[in-house]
């Protein structure tokens, strides 16, 4: 698709919305007595400034007028700076386009949109319009790529420059335990002056908690031990005046600070250890090269969400289609670092009250916008990267367009381990569900990448990383005309609260066109989340200039980092390695090699011109790990270190393995096992005489498969297990008992028609009985029932079943109470035991 062509169809979005909002303007104007909100004009369109100077010199002209000028020309962005007449540059010049894309040209870099003037200057704090400086900034990098023709759809490349070289430091740890920072800063500050709104029952992060663990926890992220002024407790209240608790905001931080310092030096600090052979240092956040340059396809994107925002109670859409479907966060949600929010269940707070469910919604007014591209093109695609929290949630909302349980638009949800999409169209109804199998489990409790498609040739797709399902639309594709504008976009629930999915969402997108096979792979492959290269100098170590070893970094959740995709380069083309060993490498992070994660211990490979190539370099292993995040991605320090590299060599010394003690006698385990899943299945199967592959048995299986045993240890067996076991029995005798010809075979001479007042008398009790003994119970053991004890068993059953009461039994009833003594005696331990 051309730039033309594609800002053309941005245009006609953007008048698309225009109109709906001059609709609903009217509507509401026409409803006396009520009053509204005014809101300010965030519409994408040159309609809302009529240009009516001269016409664009060029092609690139207009492509920058429709992406970037029709976009920042009104007054609540840049027009009343940087319009006609204001201050330099003036490019949103609206007396003449040609003035105003030169000016333009002076602060935008198109090669790398990320890195223009205009998009660091806003990032930085200058004149953002919404609450956020890094929406804006993403806004803008998104205006500026489509002017470039260089949309997410073109992968881009990322030039790697040097950081801040600097030696491995003392650092200051933080203490195991919450003594100090409940002395220093919890109790003199946090919980004196933000417990209000950071409380257990307020608003994320729960740094005011009242368990000093949850607070602890909630506020390492936000304290530099190592430079206190740099905490985000100290930059919000200097720089952002956030509640601050007294009228002089300056003083807060200084107070701030000062507490943070002092909790600072009660802590040891952790020297190198000088015998190690270490490269130079870095800190993620201060020293890392954004490495999320793009290759993703984001030509059709209407609404995206990233959560880069970090805290608040909004995720931004920073898709630049106006206007903005802002998401407020409500309930039980919380930021994940390395961009992301999780999705809780309801919990009771310690005060007795109640926090609902998260979820993020959007207001039915922005929502609209949905509606009317939708419904313009005729199809969508749902992409989100989402970390189920289990697999054993049912209707659990990940992604809706909706107005409550039951009405919808469009919905992905969650049942046990099935993706499943709602949706109305004109020849589909909005409640029932196109899901994957039970079988394929493709939903699993991890980080996936989930498209679903429509569009009216193809009907209802599921992707999930990157592979399509597989699974055919029963519904004949149909319209979108049918579509209800009232409603909102929610994550993680349904509007009315009453469908809640608890897991991680990382990233979601709503795209007004299908995506293709190829454009869910690249999307899929280029990943989510905020990622880094971390160059560690080791040009000393050698002997070559501008000698680094590249790691791909990010924050892999809150907890942690992930390190992968190391290799060695120069960023001096002129210099290639010659026959460098390079053995033992490892992670270092606070002065200190990492416990545990260590991927490239046993690395043993040369840096060798055989293997190297200029300007790529030369890879180092295919393996990544992850290791525990320790003060957070501000002040965390990395280092690597190195059995042998170049002339530098460590003679590691092995920890001597603890000696092995004397295994302890354990309780005397069970002489009987239990049998799994599938030979329940099988065992049942062979008893009864009734196929595995029969309808009923098949999809009664399927749903209950994953509650059945799946170890043989019978110190596992739950209450669970036997519910399910009692399923599967129930409906193998069903099947027995409802063929003619197969009960007969099985209870030879039993009259099943007959009333169970005769059918059970003169012997006949025992044609059922014994026979049951005969085929599901086999030989006694010395630890189960007698064949005498079981046989009574059965015998009262039946006696309490034939006892219909004054009004009779229904015809069937003889049938029905075999089926029950057939059920009872196969579903019980003579099946499960092996």
């Amino acid at each position: 698709m051309t730039t033309k062509i594609r800002n053309q169809r941005n245009a006609m979005r953007s008048v698309a919305t225009i109109a709906t909002l001059v609709i609903t303007t009217f509507l509401l104007s026409a409803c006396g007595g009520e009053s509204t909100e005014t809101l300010p004009n965030t519409a994408s369109s040159s309609d809302s400034i009529n240009y009516t100077g001269p016409t664009p010199a060029s092609d690139d002209v207009q492509n920058f007028k429709l992406s970037v000028w029709d976009n920042l020309v009104q007054d609540n962005r840049c027009g009343s700076c940087h319009g006609t007449g204001g201050q330099s540059p003036t490019f949103v010049d609206s007396e003449n386009i040609n003035t105003a894309y030169s000016q333009a040209n002076s602060v935008v870099s198109l090669s790398n949109p990320s890195q223009s003037l205009m998009v660091t200057k806003v990032a930085g704090g200058h004149n953002c319009w919404t609450s956020s400086d890094a929406v804006c900034a993403d806004i803008l990098t998104t205006y500026i790529s489509n002017w470039a023709g260089g949309s997410s759809n073109s992968a881009k490349t990322i030039e790697l420059s040097a950081p801040a070289i600097k030696d491995p430091g003392n650092t200051v740890p933080f203490p195991t335990d919450t003594d100090d920072f409940e002395t220093y800063v919890y109790t003199p500050l946090l919980e004196k002056y933000c417990s209000d709104c950071h409380g257990d029952s307020g608003q994320t992060p729960y740094i005011a908690s009242s368990n000093i663990e949850t607070a602890y926890e909630q506020s390492k992220s936000r304290i530099n031990l190592a430079t206190p002024e740099n905490s985000r407790f100290v930059v919000r209240l200097a720089f952002d005046a956030h509640n601050c608790w007294s009228a002089d905001c300056q003083s807060d931080a200084a107070e701030m600070e000062s507490a943070i310092l002092a909790l600072s030096a009660e802590q040891e600090l952790e020297p190198v250890d000088a015998d190690l052979v270490t490269s130079k240092a870095l800190v993620l956040d201060n020293d890392g090269l954004l490495a999320n340059a793009g290759g993703r396809f984001e030509d059709n994107i209407i609404a995206l969400y990233e959560f880069k925002a970090g805290d608040g109670q909004t995720a931004f859409d920073t898709s630049g289609v106006s206007p903005a479907l802002n998401l407020t966060l409500s309930g039980n949600v919380d930021w994940v670092g390395g961009w992301g929010v999780d999705m809780g269940p309801a919990v009771q707070t310690d005060q007795g009250g109640t926090v609902p469910a998260g979820k993020a919604q959007g207001s039915t007014a922005d929502s609209r916008k949905l509606h009317t591209l939708l419904t313009g093109t005729g199809e969508y695609a749902i992409e989100a990267w989402v970390a189920p929290g289990n697999i054993t949630q049912e209707d659990a909302r990940i992604v809706t367009y909706s107005g409550s349980a039951s009405t919808r638009n469009m919905t992905l949800s969650q049942s046990l381990q099935r993706y499943e999409v709602l949706h109305r169209s004109s020849t589909s109804d909005e409640n029932t569900p196109f899901a994957t199998q039970d079988g394929d489990k493709l939903l699993q409790a991890t980080l996936q990448h989930v498209v679903v498609n429509y569009s009216p040739g193809t009907g209802r797709q599921i992707f999930v990383n990157g592979q399509q399902s597989g699974d055919i639309d029963p519904d004949d594709a149909g319209l979108l005309s049918e579509w209800d504008n009232s409603f909102a976009l929610v994550l993680g629930n349904e509007t009315d609260g009453k469908s809640a999915w608890q897991g991680a969402i990382r990233m979601v997108a709503i795209h007004d066109r299908a995506l293709t096979p190829s454009q869910i792979q690249a999307n899929f492959e280029v990943g989510v989340g905020q990622k880094f290269f971390l160059l560690f100098s080791v040009s000393e170590l050698v002997g070559l200039n501008d000698s680094f070893i590249v790691f791909e970094v990010s924050q892999f959740d809150s907890f942690s980092y992930r390190f992968t995709s190391p290799f060695f380069i120069s960023l001096d083309e002129t210099v290639e390695p010659s026959n460098i060993p390079l053995q033992g490498m490892r992670l270092g992070i606070n002065g200190k090699e990492a416990t545990v994660g260590q991927a490239w211990a046993n690395l043993d490979l040369v840096l060798d011109s055989e293997f190297y190539e200029p300007g790529t370099g030369q890879p180092l292993s295919r393996l990544g790990t992850i290791i525990a995040l320790e003060n957070g991605p501000e002040s965390d320090e990395f280092f690597l270190t190195f059995d042998r590299l170049g002339s530098e060599e460590y003679s590691r010394t092995e920890p001597v393995l603890p000696q092995t003690a004397s295994p302890a006698d354990l309780p005397a385990s069970s002489s009987i096992g239990l049998k799994t899943f599938d030979e329940i299945n099988e065992s049942m199967a062979r008893m009864t005489g009734v196929s595995k592959t029969q309808a009923a048995v098949t999809s009664t299986f399927n749903t209950v498969k994953q509650q059945l045993p799946t170890i043989e240890n019978i110190d596992g067996f739950l209450s669970s297990h036997q519910m399910a076991v009692t399923q599967m029995a129930i409906q193998y005798c069903d099947a027995l008992i409802s063929d003619g010809q197969a009960r007969a075979d099985f209870f030879p001479g039993f009259n099943f028609s007959a009333p169970p007042a005769t059918a059970f008398e003169h012997g006949g009790k025992s044609l059922i009985t014994d026979r049951l003994l005969e085929r599901f119970v086999g030989v006694n053991l010395s630890t189960q029932p007698t064949a005498l004890e079981v046989e009574t068993e059965v015998g009262d059953l039946i006696a309490k079943l034939s006892d219909c009461g004054v009004d009779g039994c229904a015809e069937d009833r003889t049938e029905t109470i075999v089926k029950a003594s057939c059920a009872a005696v196969l579903g019980s331990a003579t099946t499960l035991v092996q």
